[in-house]
């Protein structure tokens, strides 16, 4: 049974920082190749979820983790509220269309989970539409993973509510960051204590299971999310076709 509150934030304490960042660029390289063997081979897909709170690192784990993967083989999805056609689906059309072809990486910032989560915490649905919507998620999930061979990461980035605070406020006052602020956010963090809730409920109830990033040392979530992208991606059969005579 997961508890996030059980969960440390931090780093572990005896994980050296200069160790942990000279092996994250270790593993970006990897990931790389990695990558290029998948686009080459096209036999797997690979679909990676970054959830969390606002502040939690999203777009830097996208940014620091993926680096040195191919650009046209990666794409990066954000899901922010919907539009009026996407409204007019149901709401995993929008999340199905954007999953990744075979040969592909796909980042989806934020994800299907939105839509439990925030309506959850909001009261916009019932309990029993939460449970549909945890059902059909899994069963969406299963289809992927187990129908078309992606290979699917889901990271919860775990912030404490004394982290999310700082960086909230530098949005406000790093010129280079106000771009990120949104006033909405402040609002959303007075539902924390619900969101943490809901958070336990989602990741207890999902049939292909989470790896609990913290991220209150940011070194340490690209360590984390580095490490285990390649060390699972390792275990595939990846390659380059053989040479054609």
């Amino acid at each position: 049974m997961i508890k996030l509150n059980q969960i440390s934030t931090d780093a572990p304490p005896d994980l050296d920082k200069s160790e942990a960042k000279e092996q994250t660029k270790v593993y970006v390289e990897r990931l790389g190749e990695l990558q290029k063997m998948l686009i080459a081979q096209k036999k797997y897909s690979v679909l990676v979820i970054l959830q969390g709170m606002d502040g939690s690192g999203k777009d830097g784990a996208a940014e620091n983790v993926f680096k040195d993967c191919h650009p046209n083989s990666l794409r990066v999805i954000s899901f922010k509220k919907p539009t009026e056609e996407e409204f007019a689906h149901d709401f995993l059309w929008r999340i199905h269309k954007n999953a990744p072809p075979k040969g592909m990486v796909h980042i989806f910032n934020r994800s299907q989970y939105e839509d439990v989560l925030i309506q959850q915490v909001h009261k916009w649905i019932d309990n029993e539409r939460v449970k549909k919507r945890l059902e059909s998620i899994n069963a969406f999930e299963e289809l992927l993973v187990y129908d078309n061979n992606t290979v699917l990461f889901k990271f919860m980035l775990h912030i404490s509510k004394e982290q999310q605070e700082i960086e909230l406020k530098q949005r406000l006052n790093d010129p280079e960051k106000f771009w990120k602020h949104n006033a909405g956010d402040w609002k959303e963090r007075e539902h924390w204590d619900e969101y943490m809730r809901c958070y336990d409920e989602v990741l207890n109830q999902s049939s292909i299971p989470w790896t609990v990033v913290p991220v209150d040392q940011r070194w340490y979530r690209d360590y984390l999310i580095a490490k285990t992208m390649v060390e699972t991606l390792e275990k595939l059969d990846l390659a380059f076709p053989p040479l054609q005579e």
